[in-house]
């Protein structure tokens, strides 16, 4: 009897597979390749490649040989990166449009928090009306919106140049900076600032010490996506700059003769820029993540 269950256990477990799998569970399937898997992929880098072509021309050719025209390449130099200012009014053209976009930026995000916090915190009459008319500037094309812009200045006999190109550039960026900030804002616990008001913290200190540093991050996010929206812009600009020249500007103006390879380095070097704030941006908030 002892041989037949010694037969009987040892044929039980010859007989289970060498991968593990019981009756209860099933055998492990190999993954197959769908058409499906590889579409998204494949777009996605399409599109990367769609988006990257223009900003590896732009560099190329920051480093060709200048001529008359930067239409067709020449050689590899380094001249232009030597002297950025070589082509007459490039230089100029970007003092302008960072003076702009520096003003248009504070401007725009001091009303644009107030007004975030204001329609976010408070209730008062037209308070829908104000949340409709946000909208409204990033919803009108900009075509419209500089042809009115221009109207109205007109109307109000003010000539355009640099004043009349900072009133634009603010009214559009405010709807931007409330948009992000007015999302920060509705984010936050209020019951922070009760905490700070039973702490006997009145409420300008419970704003500054509480409030402020929680919004921060949000309003700089606004700020920087302001200033972008300044520094880019060309279809209002044009409308409303008269003789005054921004980078923008200054780059489709020469684009009839073919743009010197001196702005192709300013805008290299604007792109570098960005580019290198963002990467030190997520390598300090992945620091914080892990000292958390």
């Amino acid at each position: 009897m002892s041989g037949t269950v010694g037969t009987s256990v040892t044929a039980g477990v010859t007989a289970r597979p060498a991968d593990g799998a019981g009756p209860d569970r099933p055998p492990a399937r190999r993954r197959s390749w769908r058409l499906g898997d590889m579409i998204v992929p494949v777009f996605a880098g399409l599109a990367f490649i769609y988006l990257m072509v223009p900003i590896a021309y732009t560099v190329a050719f920051s480093f060709n040989v200048p001529g008359r025209t930067n239409l067709l390449w020449r050689g590899f130099t380094l001249e232009n990166w030597q002297n950025p200012c070589g082509a007459p009014q490039v230089c100029q053209s970007l003092v302008n449009s960072l003076q702009v976009g520096l003003i248009a930026t504070v401007v725009a995000t001091t009303l644009g928090t107030l007004i975030a916090l204001a329609l976010v915190r408070y209730k008062f009459r037209g308070r829908t009306l104000a949340n409709l008319l946000i909208f409204l500037p990033m919803s009108t094309p900009e075509v419209v919106l500089g042809a009115a812009l221009l109207a109205q200045f007109l109307s109000l006999r003010v000539n355009p140049g640099f004043t009349t190109v900072v009133l634009a550039h603010t009214m559009f960026c405010i709807s931007f900076v409330v948009v992000t900030v007015k999302a920060r804002v509705a984010s936050l616990d209020p019951k922070l600032e009760e905490a700070a008001a039973d702490l006997y913290a009145s409420s300008w200190q419970a704003f500054w010490r509480v409030t402020f540093p929680l919004l921060l991050p949000g309003i700089a996010a606004a700020a920087l996506l302001a200033f972008s929206l300044s520094f880019d812009d060309f279809i209002i600009t044009n409308f409303n700059s008269g003789n005054f020249t921004t980078f923008p500007k200054f780059v489709y103006v020469s684009a009839t003769r073919g743009i010197p390879a001196q702005a192709n380095v300013i805008g290299s070097a604007m792109f570098f820029l960005a580019l290198l704030l963002v990467v030190t941006a997520q390598v300090v908030s992945v620091a914080r993540r892990r000292r958390r």
